[in-house]
């Protein structure tokens, strides 16, 4: 547990989300936090442009969510989350992004709702970007985060986690399932294999099945730290591979990242692109940040996005 802790501490002051959240109740074995974001935040790009529209979109949005847990006795805990978000702009959406409860135990936790696959643990590996980046990893909808109707297990074995996942999709003959496990070893290296397969709907109507491997591995030194995530698989008797490449330098109170994104289906390129960003983190809860997108498709064109962020 004291290594899979310490490997967490050095990769999250890499990751774009803080661990940040107020204690609003905590007494009678009952935890309450808040937490969220208010971010402010803008892409210029001609994918943009329509009849109407210029390049400039505003992407601004704002997040908050609770996270509660209590205790029921020595061996068995509940706890809850959920998480909104808000956006501006086109249409100002309100969107429910997590929202899941479940039963903690001494052999790991179980919990049903909206919450991330069993997979996500290994794609976040490489999606590290507070702009872009994570486009290759989701050759199968099994393979994503924020899922409805999904149950999960989750548990922790000093140095390794496993998590298994089925998802009861609303349409018919339509669920998935994945297990995934990850190994974190003292000298900063972070190694995990995962697998989800079921039937999913790419135009809304056929049904096809669909099965992927995952395979990541994260190394972490100091300030620096890499990361790659290779994936493959089949989706309706479709040969598709796809791979992710992740870096970070820490230095002082900036951080620089870039990611590589490629995938194929059949052997015609799907995703092919490229990042950088930079982050300047005036303190824990406030930061700004510019990233560039460089697509290498045809059909799209490149992105600036820049922000600021105020996390609570």
């Amino acid at each position: 547990m004291k290594k899979l802790l310490l490997s967490t501490a050095i990769v999250s002051s890499f990751l774009s989300t803080p661990l940040l959240a107020a204690t609003v109740y905590d007494q009678d074995d009952t935890q309450l936090k808040v937490g969220g974001r208010a971010e402010a935040r803008a892409n210029i790009s001609d994918n943009n442009e329509t009849a109407a529209e210029s390049s400039f979109e505003d992407k601004s949005r704002a997040r908050i969510n609770l996270k509660g847990k209590t205790k029921i006795n020595d061996s068995l805990g509940a706890f809850g989350t959920y998480e909104v978000e808000i956006g501006s702009g086109k249409g100002n959406t309100v969107n429910t992004r997590y929202l899941f409860a479940g039963l903690s135990t001494n052999i790991g936790n179980f919990s049903y709702g909206q919450q991330d696959s069993a997979q996500v643990m290994l794609t976040d590996y490489t999606d590290i970007l507070a702009t872009f980046g994570g486009d290759a990893a989701d050759l199968t909808t099994g393979n994503k985060d924020k899922r409805e109707n999904n149950f999960l297990y989750s548990g922790e074995f000093d140095a390794l986690t496993i998590q298994a996942n089925y998802i009861a999709n609303n349409e018919k003959k339509n669920d998935s399932f994945g297990i995934s496990g990850m190994y974190a070893l003292p000298m900063g290296l972070d190694f995990g294999l995962g697998y989800t397969s079921g039937e999913q709907s790419p135009n809304g109507i056929t049904k096809v099945d669909a099965d992927q491997v995952n395979l990541a591995v994260r190394y972490t030194l100091n300030a620096f730290m890499v990361s790659g995530l290779f994936t493959t698989g089949e989706v309706d008797k479709l040969d598709a591979t796809g791979y992710e490449l992740a870096a970070a330098y820490k230095f002082d109170q900036w951080v620089f990242q870039g990611v590589y994104n490629f995938q194929e289906i059949d052997s015609n390129d799907t995703v092919n692109n490229a990042a950088i960003e930079a982050i300047y983190k005036l303190n824990k809860s406030f930061r700004t940040y510019a990233g560039y997108k460089f697509e290498q498709m045809d059909n799209l064109d490149d992105q600036l996005q820049f922000g600021l962020r105020y996390d609570f």
